[in-house]
């Protein structure tokens, strides 16, 4: 029996990354920037999956490609919002928000390959 290797699942890792934004914005103080920033990215964080299951389901590889630039746009969107939230509150909140950030980052330059790929 050999073991094969794991099936990588972009649209698991996506809703994973959303739920873990939601989780993360629910321990922030609340307060007006708080409370902004992390309506800007929940909503950000989600849109990365659910553009990418659009993006599967895709009638066309103009509509592919279209997709996942929307998805490669609200990373990049996620980014910015986690790295302005973690920078603005205190030190308890910087482990997990870098780490956030950092998968933001990743998942950008994953649908940056994926564009680069399908051209």
């Amino acid at each position: 029996m050999t073991k094969s290797k794991p099936v990588y699942d972009l649209e698991e890792r996506t809703f994973q990354f959303a739920k873990r934004v939601r989780l993360y914005t629910k321990k922030l103080p609340k307060n007006i920037a708080n409370i902004e920033d992390s309506k800007q990215v929940v909503r950000a964080s989600g849109s990365v999956g659910a553009n990418y299951i659009e993006a599967n389901e895709s009638l066309s590889k103009k509509d592919f490609l279209i997709r996942v630039k929307i998805c490669r746009k609200e990373a990049k969107e996620s980014a910015f919002f986690l790295r302005l939230i973690h920078e603005i509150n205190s030190p308890e909140f910087e482990k997990e928000g870098l780490k956030l950030h950092d998968e933001a980052i990743q998942l950008k330059k994953i649908f940056s390959s994926i564009i680069e790929k399908s051209k």
